[in-house]
């Protein structure tokens, strides 16, 4: 599959989407051509990253998909257990040091 819009190889199916094959996504949309055919991509992917990077009426920008794509990707991911149990750990860092309390101690009191 020849690509005259990128100058890379062509996006691998099973794989996330780079800046260049969102900046391709931008290129084909705007000429109106069959862009999951083009990528080698399910078209359901090019319509979420169209959904993504759509910043007003039927305009789409790679760059505006890339950093959503970051910013989603930043948050996803389970979350640490240290994050969640934050106000045991203050309470037995409070006595343990402050009381003088054994870790015993604080973990009966609680």
């Amino acid at each position: 599959m020849d690509h005259s819009y990128s100058n890379t190889k062509p996006h691998q199916k099973g794989k996330r989407l780079k800046l260049n094959d969102r900046t391709t996504i931008q290129e084909l949309h705007s000429k109106g051509c069959a862009i999951a055919r083009e990528l080698n991509c399910s078209p359901s992917t090019v319509g979420y990253e169209l959904k993504r990077g759509t910043v007003s009426v039927y305009r789409y920008k790679a760059v505006e998909g890339q950093s959503t794509y970051e910013l989603h990707r930043s948050e996803c991911g389970r979350k640490s257990l240290f994050l969640r149990r934050h106000k045991f750990i203050d309470y037995v860092s409070h006595c343990f040091h402050n009381h003088g309390w054994s870790l015993d101690a604080c973990v009966g009191y609680a």
